[in-house]
């Protein structure tokens, strides 16, 4: 026999000798060979319900990559419920999703507090949590909760990051803030403190807070006005975010205005709030913007809008919720590629905690990378203002951790 043939029946020998190994299968709840079921719960209705469409991307996503097949092999069986932006109500719908449902594990759970009620819950149960809709920095903890992961980029980072930005050119400014007066608002609050350090003290002239329940902000941005203040950071979500650029144009309020990332949809906030209105907004992106014209000929852009099209025909292509949700999608599926024909939550968790990913729907260079030690997935943030019809980016991107 020759060496050739010699080489050739050793390769076919190991290979047989893998093959047991690999086509191995484990499964936890919630997976099968032809099933993976994934939970959620979001807002669609209440005050934060303009969060909506990151749920119908996604659940578009999943009904696409089915058609084509699945992930292996197995289509996905998402299954996401309106929690109204209610903590109660979220503990109510998680324990309906791993208790009845037994979903192999949750995503993209929106908002501070609701994760927070649900959070000692699903590490107990030992139920993957994974890219929370929301940037608190208590998400990256796997030392104390090993089951839960944010996607978010970390909102202390963020607000240090404007903190930064102020110091840098306008450190004579007197600044203003509304916040939401919960753990959300508080964590974008305590960056931005740390950041202005010592000159916090001097630089803040006033804050004041809203509740989700109120039904405006208006009477808050008369306050802040009337405090002097040339800086104003608006930390809000949507539909607050939308009223408070509006009351502080009416007004006349002329503040440099710094506005959080999570409403710098141009979509859902800022078309309500009026895009005349917005110009001159500072934020910040990590996800490609659909409505800057660079984008126009990306692939990920043109996948975004025919998924869109064809999937979710009543979600605006222009609410950047809308692309963070195929983003957060996107990095689940990967998630799910890892995992192989291994499906038990353990893998999951393992395989989250192993990401090196350049998400399609993210800006270039901004990486998914998480390990055992670290679950932030993102460490790169790019400052933007806005121009009346797109966000513009300035600066270079920055690392926020």
């Amino acid at each position: 026999m020759s060496i050739k043939n010699c080489i050739a029946l050793a390769a076919v020998g190991l290979a047989l000798a893998a093959a047991p190994a690999f086509a191995q299968k484990q499964y936890g709840p919630g997976a099968s060979d032809t099933e993976i079921k994934i939970g959620n719960t979001i807002p669609y209705s209440g005050p934060a319900s303009a969060y909506g469409s990151i749920g119908k991307v996604e659940a578009a996503y999943f009904k696409m990559l089915n058609e084509q097949g699945g992930i292996n092999g197995r289509k996905i069986n998402y299954i996401s419920l309106d929690d109204g932006y209610s903590p109660p109500k979220t503990v109510e719908m998680i324990r309906r999703l791993v208790e009845q449902d037994e979903v192999l594990f949750t995503v993209s759970t929106l908002g501070t507090p609701s994760n927070s009620a649900i959070h000692k819950y699903m590490n107990q149960k030992k139920v993957p949590h994974l890219f929370l809709a929301t940037g608190a920095s208590k998400w990256n903890d796997p030392k104390d909760f090993p089951w839960t992961m944010g996607f978010n980029p970390n909102y202390q980072s963020e607000g240090r990051l404007y903190a930064q930005d102020i110091l840098r050119n306008h450190p004579n400014g007197k600044i203003a803030i509304l916040y939401q007066n919960d753990d959300y608002g508080k964590d974008y609050l305590k960056g931005f403190m740390d950041g202005l350090g010592d000159k916090g003290k001097t630089m803040v002239v006033k804050t004041v807070t809203y509740e989700v329940t109120d039904p405006t902000v208006d009477s808050q941005i008369v306050t802040l006005q009337g405090s002097g203040a040339d800086i104003f950071f608006n930390i809000t979500t949507p539909k607050f975010a939308a009223q408070a650029i509006r009351k502080v144009a009416d007004v006349g309020w002329k503040p440099v205005h710094y506005l959080n990332q999570v409403s710098a949809s141009v979509g859902s906030v800022l078309k309500p709030a009026g895009l005349d209105k917005s110009v001159g907004l500072i934020s910040m992106q990590y996800i490609k913007d659909p409505t800057d014209p660079k984008w126009a000929n990306d692939p990920a852009m043109k996948d975004y809008l025919a998924l869109l099209k064809k999937y979710a025909p009543d979600v605006d292509p222009l609410d950047g919720s809308a692309a963070y949700g195929l983003a957060a999608a996107q990095l689940t599926a990967q998630v799910l590629r890892q995992c192989g024909n291994n499906l038990t939550r353990e893998n999951v968790m393992k395989q989250a905690a192993s990401l090196n990913y350049q998400i399609p729907m993210a800006l270039p260079g901004v990486v998914a990378q998480t390990g055992p030690n670290d679950y932030a997935p993102f460490q790169t943030m790019q400052l933007v203002k806005f121009d009346g019809k797109t966000w513009e980016g300035f600066g270079e991107p920055m690392a926020v951790k």
